[in-house]
């Protein structure tokens, strides 16, 4: 296995810088969109025949020309990694992180680090981008303090984020947003069926547990094991392991305090029927001003308790200090900004096109036409999803496609459609970690480049793909056995329909 994945990084890293790739990848979009001028698909929700569009025709040319800016400055996860690493900024510099990180590794063994990273990956995809911004950096610097490969815990932390993506303790953002096609789909079969948001919960609760156990067992067993010790800058026997000085332990009880009091004010502000970031329209939580806006929570839940540390323990005597901080943060990222510009380019440039839509639902009908019925129809349809999230990364796009394909076919088959939504969303969240449509692919890239320069594309799949084919697995075989016991997916949602 080791070799095999010394190959695929190898492989992967011969290929040119990750910025110069997207740029070719862009390119290559812009040639197959001229190749595959005239290819459609019909849509089988809305029935609309969808053609491939040719990006160097004359208005494709001039939509690239006029977009190339705002593809730039309106891709999501620009936005969110600046504002939220503006807090983390001061957080940082005022030294907070570094204090934090000393008494974690200090009082904690360190192979229940492990655990609780991607535990705490699985359960951060509920706050939406927080994981991929504040936990994956984080658990690199947790596991370089702790004498571990700071690689191994990027790994784990963006396993539980991405790999782990549908499964949760509690409801996310997408659980409505799935719910609400797979309704749709439904009624193709019964009017007025309805898929509730809580449709998954008692097997995604599971799966938490699963996914926890199975990124334990492949950092520990598989990726860290392999990349072996770590000799590079910052190594573990140069970082300061020295007891917390009286300044640390006075700035430590200062940002205590402020995050008490921040925390505070967040719950007054969501928790009150009729508070101020609930949703004004239906007074919930799901779609609410504080999920829409967890970005702008984050970058405040690190800048206070950041600013009183640094107040406190004297690292922070002007407002300069602070600006400085963010600055010196914001000058890092200079490679991952080069990175985004094309990855955007790329991105927007697929989407124009229409072709991962047409290749969806060309692979939804070619399943269908096989002939599988039953257990084996469900575990293809898995392995499917999966390999349709490899070309377009959107869960609730691929699902606006397949849902009223495969909700209806399995319905009159026995199943329920709560379970053909469970199916898809083990096979959408596996491969999120391995394919470069997924948008934060280029953030992990610039993150694993802080430890390994040289590291690119090749680097990050080989890291991943053993989570990929485990979780995969793990979760194919936790699904055959629910439906082997009859234990329903959710409150109310049985594993048949019409029986």
């Amino acid at each position: 296995m080791y070799r095999f994945l010394d190959f695929v990084e190898r492989t992967g890293n011969r290929l040119p810088h990750p910025a110069t790739l997207f740029a070719m990848l862009a390119g290559i979009v812009l040639m197959v969109s001229w190749l595959a001028a005239g290819a459609s698909a019909v849509h089988p929700s809305t029935g609309k025949t969808i053609g491939a569009v040719n990006l160097l025709n004359g208005d494709g040319i001039r939509r690239i020309v006029t977009s190339l800016v705002t593809n730039f400055t309106g891709f999501v996860p620009l936005g969110t990694v600046l504002v939220a690493m503006l807090g983390v900024a001061v957080a940082e510099g005022s030294g907070l992180l570094g204090a934090l990180l000393r008494a974690l590794v200090l009082s904690a063994p360190p192979r229940i680090l492990t655990f609780v990273i991607v535990f705490a990956g699985v359960l951060s995809n509920a706050a939406s981008e927080a994981g991929y911004v504040i936990l994956v950096p984080l658990a690199a610097v947790v596991f370089l303090a702790a004498g571990r490969h700071p690689l191994a815990g990027l790994a784990a932390a963006f396993a539980g984020v991405s790999g782990g993506y549908s499964a949760n303790l509690v409801l996310g953002t997408v659980d409505p947003l799935l719910a609400g096609l797979s309704t749709e789909a439904a009624r193709l079969i019964e009017p007025g069926y309805t898929v509730n948001p809580a449709a998954n919960y008692y097997f995604m609760t599971a799966s938490t547990f699963l996914i926890t156990i199975a990124g334990y067992f492949v950092t520990e067993r598989i990726v860290e094991p392999r990349l072996g010790a770590y000799n590079g800058d910052g190594a573990p026997e140069s970082l300061p392991m020295a007891p917390l000085a009286w300044r640390e332990k006075l700035g430590l009880k200062a940002a205590g305090s402020a995050a008490v009091a921040f925390a505070a004010v967040m719950c007054v502000a969501v928790i009150p029927e009729g508070a101020v970031l609930r949703d004004p329209a239906t007074g919930g939580l799901l779609n609410s001003p504080f999920l829409h806006g967890i970005v702008a929570v984050i970058f405040l839940a690190f800048l206070i308790p950041g600013l009183a540390y640094g107040i406190a323990a004297g690292a922070i005597r002007s407002d300069a200090d602070v600006m400085n901080a963010m600055g010196k943060t914001v000058s890092t990222l200079g490679v991952y900004i080069v990175l985004v510009f094309f990855a955007a380019q790329f991105v927007a440039f697929f989407g124009w096109t229409n072709l991962g839509v047409i290749l969806a639902i060309h692979g939804a009908g070619f399943l269908k036409s096989i002939g599988l019925t039953g257990l084996p129809l469900l575990l293809a349809f898995i392995a499917a999803s999966a390999f349709l999230n490899l070309f377009m990364g959107s869960a609730s796009a691929k699902w606006a496609i397949l849902a009223p394909v495969f909700i209806p076919m399995l319905m009159l088959l026995g199943y329920s459609p709560e379970l053909t939504q469970t199916a898809y969303r083990i096979g959408d969240s596996t491969t999120n970690i391995v394919t470069p449509m997924m948008s934060y692919f280029a953030l992990i890239i610039a993150f694993a480049q802080k430890y390994k320069p040289d590291a690119g594309i090749g680097t990050v799949v080989a890291t991943m793909l053993p989570y990929t084919l485990v979780f995969l697995a793990a979760w194919t075989v936790l699904f055959a056995a629910w439906i082997a016991l009859g234990i329903p997916v959710g409150p109310g949602a049985g594993l048949t329909y019409g029986a």
